[in-house]
């Protein structure tokens, strides 16, 4: 058999690489309108990050003590390596620690990250398992992934962080102005302010030099890009393009949706750039 990797919905990766890979994905959960809405499981209304009265919750220690006893038997005894977003951002990591202390044969990786970031990391560990590595080595290579992860954003409106308490210390930054269009980026698993900006038109080109700066800085090796959005797949594309043209060792690009829960936090018109340095 193999290890097998287990991480969360916010990875949101796309179905044609968990599938291939055989990469267990536990849902979070969107709570709206009195329903407790499970991301990738049940069908979630397209609308749903617009509502004032929308929150999200974490993956439950019993989810995942259900997830691990399900990937510890498909490994055949090899064992499960668990990969998931930031603890800073969710609950999620803590169910996993308290489902992977009662069991063995399981380990665990905070990533830091989320969104592609966090799935690029995921990926990463899967190949390795793909490979016949043993349970050292892709738990090993889960956590290097993962600090090779770097993620820009770039909200379009605040509200619905500030309604989400995603802010942080960005909260007293930004004080009222809500009219402000700020870049952001996942620093120490927590989302720190990078710029502040008047206009969208110069947020974006801030989050492109981000992006770009970053991986020229970043050391040797091929880099890949990933760009998500919500509701605003013309930028994306756009934004794509332009990291493209000003990044030759740019080797792969991937492009999505940010998904539901992170929507429910990010807000219509937000996008995001990860990067993914290989280390060959």
């Amino acid at each position: 058999m193999a290890v097998i990797v287990v991480t969360d919905s916010s990875s949101t990766l796309p179905a044609e690489i968990t599938a291939g890979y055989g990469i267990r994905v536990v849902p979070l959960h969107i709570l709206a309108d009195g329903r407790d809405l499970r991301e990738g499981v049940d069908e979630i209304p397209g609308s749903v990050w617009r509502s004032a009265h929308v929150s999200t919750a974490g993956a439950s220690p019993q989810e995942m003590r259900d997830a691990f006893d399900e990937a510890v038997r498909a490994s055949g005894g090899d064992g499960v390596v668990g990969v998931f977003i930031s603890r800073q951002l969710s609950s999620t990591w803590d169910a996993a620690r308290q489902a992977a202390d009662e069991r063995v044969g399981v380990r665990i990786v905070d990533s830091a990250a989320a969104g592609l970031g966090l799935g690029f990391a995921v990926r990463a560990a899967a190949i390795k398992a793909a490979e016949g590595a043993s349970l050292d080595e892709v738990y090993k290579t889960a956590v290097d992934a993962a600090a090779r992860a770097t993620s820009f954003v770039y909200v379009n409106q605040l509200d619905n962080l500030r309604r989400g308490g995603r802010i942080g210390t960005a909260a007293a930054v930004f004080g009222t102005a809500l009219a402000i269009k700020p870049v952001l980026q996942l620093s120490g698993g927590k989302l720190a302010v990078r710029e502040k900006t008047r206009t969208s038109s110069k947020a974006l080109a801030r989050l492109v030099d981000a992006a770009v700066d970053a991986a020229s800085t970043s050391g040797d090796g091929a880099v890949c890009v990933a760009v998500q959005h919500l509701e605003a797949e013309e930028r994306a594309r756009g934004i794509l393009t332009q990291m493209r043209d000003r990044l030759p060792q740019v080797h792969e690009t991937l492009i999505g949706d940010l998904g539901a829960v992170l929507g429910v936090h990010l807000g219509p018109g937000a996008l995001s750039i990860s990067l993914f340095r290989h280390t060959e």
